[in-house]
């Protein structure tokens, strides 16, 4: 299910049971409450009796081996980052879903019109998991080079005309284009006419390779303003498949991120992650980073370089096309203290179940 990077076996071997207890202990503390825990109250949630001196030892060597840190002087102890990642990897047991999650899953994302659009599907996605997980759901699908089928100008005015754009899956896009002067109904219907017996059923990509010869059969065939026509039909298109973005972002629930915070670190932490997230920026790294395993991936802090300045954990799992390419990813973006072993077959599972539902 999840891809774990190879564990560390000089952190392994340098901890015995005591300290393994310890330590574990202090990090699912910190997930539930994120508060700083001290010996005295370590004490007493161990399975073992030891004195608060002898727990203050081992925090001490734990420390050493960068694993806890103390936030504040006379403060108790927190994972660091390198901390975070061990327990991942050591220690957490990471289970299959329950049948019920698996229903309230499927009842919340699965289709009751199955030709409904892509977007709302990932949209629910989105939406789902933010609910689930109390932290922010991710979604992101690539601007693919899609087919269009047809392509008509109906005028709006003397200047300007609507170009209704139909794709795959009978998906619809209308645009505004600037008519040029003195353009004739017959002249509209023309151009698309052309635009239709040449292009439908073709990608932009496509398109491009015979831009030459389409300029030829279009000097050929048109007069001046249904070429004109042709041109602007064209850059319509273009524009249509080349959006200022290379991809989708379906962010939902970034309120669940703010519950529980007061000024401080904690919401400067939170505005620079908010900033990057309307920023968008390399998008298609998300996708990347998911790719490059066949399951779920953990990105603690520092390690996920998309939201590096906000030292954010980002779990993420990639979903696919009917031809089994990466076309997007799920996922769950929120503080360190995420529930990883919660949160991670949730994770997984909604991103086979998009896939499955995209290939419908």
């Amino acid at each position: 299910m999840m891809n774990k990077p190879p564990l560390s076996a000089e952190l392994a071997g340098a901890l015995d049971e005591r300290s393994r207890e310890i330590f574990r202990a202090l990090v699912e503390s910190y997930m539930d409450s994120g508060d700083p825990l001290g010996s005295r109250s370590l004490s007493r949630m161990l399975p073992m009796s030891l004195s608060p001196a002898s727990i203050r030892n081992v925090m001490s060597d734990l420390e050493d081996l960068g694993l806890i840190y103390a936030p504040h002087v006379s403060a108790g102890r927190l994972p660091t980052q390198k901390g975070l990642r061990f327990f991942v990897d050591a220690f957490m047991q990471v289970g299959d879903l329950q049948p019920e999650m698996r229903e309230n899953i499927e009842r919340q994302v699965r289709p009751e019109d199955p030709n409904r659009p892509v977007e709302t599907l990932l949209t629910e996605a989105s939406q789902m998991l933010s609910g689930m997980t109390r932290g922010a759901g991710l979604v992101i699908a690539a601007k693919q080079d899609a087919i269009i089928r047809h392509i008509e100008f109906i005028r709006l005015d003397p200047t300007r005309a609507l170009v209704v754009l139909v794709g795959g899956n009978d998906q619809v896009e209308n645009r505004i284009m600037e008519l040029p002067e003195g353009v004739t109904a017959g002249q509209l219907n023309e151009a698309a006419n052309f635009l239709n017996a040449h292009l439908a059923g073709r990608t932009l990509s496509e398109v491009r390779s015979e831009l030459e010869t389409i300029a030829v059969q279009v000097r050929r065939e048109l007069d001046v303003l249904s070429r004109d026509l042709v041109e602007r039909g064209l850059a319509v298109w273009s524009g249509a498949q080349d959006g200022a973005d290379a991809a989708r972002l379906i962010v939902r629930g970034r309120g669940n991120l703010l519950e529980g915070v007061s000024e401080g670190e904690e919401l400067d932490r939170l505005r620079m992650l908010f900033d990057e997230l309307e920023r968008k920026e390399n998008l298609v790294e998300l996708m990347t980073l998911a790719e490059q395993g066949s399951g779920v991936r953990i990105f603690i802090g520092s390690e996920n370089k998309l939201f590096s300045l906000s030292g954010s954990s980002l779990i993420v799992a990639p979903w696919r096309d009917g031809e089994d390419r990466v076309v997007g990813a799920v996922g769950i973006i929120g503080p360190t203290r995420l529930n990883y072993a919660r949160i991670v077959p949730m994770v997984d599972y909604t991103a086979q179940l998009v896939s499955k539902l995209v290939r419908k």
